[in-house]
C-alpha cells in the first residue's frame, strides 16, 4: 500500500527569525520512503540538517522577513496493517529496564508525574501489570477527554487535560504518558501522519498525529488514546519526552500563521512517480 504524505505551511514574519522545524519521515521509515520528503521553501533560502538529542532529523532555517512557504511531499510504502494489539506482555521491574528508557519514566515540561501520581495508583493499581494495564490507561484517557479543536491550547499540560476533560491528540498522549511513567512504565511522545483509511466519511481536515510508545516486555508498543483502535497509515515522524522536543516548527520570533495544510491519502503504484514537491 502507498500513501502520498506532505504538508504546506505558509508564515509572515515581520523580520528575519530563526527556525527548527521537525517534519521529516523518520529514520525507522527510510526504507518505505519511494519519493523522500524533501523540505522546499519559497522563496528559497539555505536549509541546514542536523539530529536532536533524540535521533530525529530536523532542519534549520533563517525565515526572511515576508512571506515563506513551507512544502514537501513524499511517497511512502506501508504494510496496510492496523496497528499491533497485543494482551499478554509482563511489566519490566525498573531496575530491569534498559539505560536509556529511564528518561522515559521522568517528568517533562507537559507530563507533571508529581502532580498524577496519587491519581494514577488510585485509577490503575488494581489493573494487570503490562500491556493489559497501559491498555486500561488508554481506555480512561480516551473517556475521560473530550476532543474539541475549538479548545486546544499549545500551552496545556497533562495534569491540565485531566483537571478539564478536553483537548486535542496531543492531551490525550501526554495523559496517558504521564499516567504511564507515575506507574513506572516508560513512555514516549510521538508525532507523524495518520492516515483516515478504515473510518468512517466525513473526514476532517488534514492534520499531523500524537500517539505515544511504551516500553512493555522488552519493547516499544504504540498505543493511541486518542482514537483507541487500531489504524491504518500510521507514518511516524518523531519521538521525544513530550510535544516540547517534536515540535513541528520552534521560531525565534514574531509571525503569523497563514495556512495549514497536511496529508495522507492513499494511492496508486502509477501515481507513486508524481511524489515530488510542487
Amino acid at each position: 500500500m502507498l500513501f502520498r504524505t506532505g504538508y504546506e505551511i505558509i508564515y509572515t514574519f515581520p523580520q528575519p527569525t530563526p527556525i527548527i522545524l521537525v517534519l521529516n519521515v523518520h529514520d525507522s521509515r527510510a526504507s518505505d520512503l519511494i519519493v523522500p520528503d524533501q523540505l522546499r521553501t519559497e522563496p528559497s533560502i539555505p536549509i541546514s540538517r542536523y539530529r536532536d538529542g533524540f535521533g530525529n532529523q530536523c532542519h534549520r532555517i533563517l525565515a526572511p522577513a515576508g512571506r515563506l512557504c513551507l512544502r514537501a511531499n513524499a511517497t511512502v510504502r506501508d504494510s496496510g496493517e492496523p496497528d499491533e494489539v497485543l494482551s499478554a506482555n509482563t511489566q519490566d521491574a525498573v531496575e530491569d529496564l534498559p539505560a536509556e528508557t529511564l528518561v522515559f519514566l521522568l517528568g517533562s515540561r507537559y507530563c507533571e508525574t508529581d502532580l498524577l501520581s496519587h491519581t494514577a495508583w488510585g485509577l490503575f493499581s488494581g489493573t494487570t501489570p503490562g500491556y493489559p494495564r497501559v491498555q486500561a490507561i488508554c481506555n480512561y484517557v480516551h473517556n475521560h477527554i473530550v476532543f474539541n479543536y475549538q479548545n486546544a491550547r499549545a500551552s496545556r499540560s497533562a495534569s491540565e487535560a485531566f483537571n478539564e476533560g478536553t483537548g486535542v491528540c496531543r492531551d490525550y498522549a501526554h495523559l496517558a504518558i504521564a499516567f504511564c511513567r507515575c506507574m513506572n512504565i516508560p513512555a514516549r511522545y510521538c508525532t507523524g501522519y495518520l492516515s483516515d483509511l478504515g473510518t468512517p466519511l466525513p473526514y476532517p481536515p488534514g492534520d499531523f498525529a500524537a500517539w505515544f510508545e511504551a516500553w512493555i516486555d522488552g519493547r516499544w508498543h504504540r498505543f493511541d488514546p486518542r482514537n483507541n483502535t487500531p489504524r491504518i497509515g500510521r507514518i511516524l515522524m518523531a519521538r521525544g519526552r513530550d510535544a516540547a522536543d517534536v515540535a513541528i516548527a520552534t521560531t525565534f520570533g514574531p509571525n503569523t500563521l497563514e495556512s495549514f495544510r497536511v496529508w495522507t491519502d492513499e494511492i496508486q503504484s502509477s501515481e507513486a512517480a508524481g511524489g515530488s514537491a510542487s
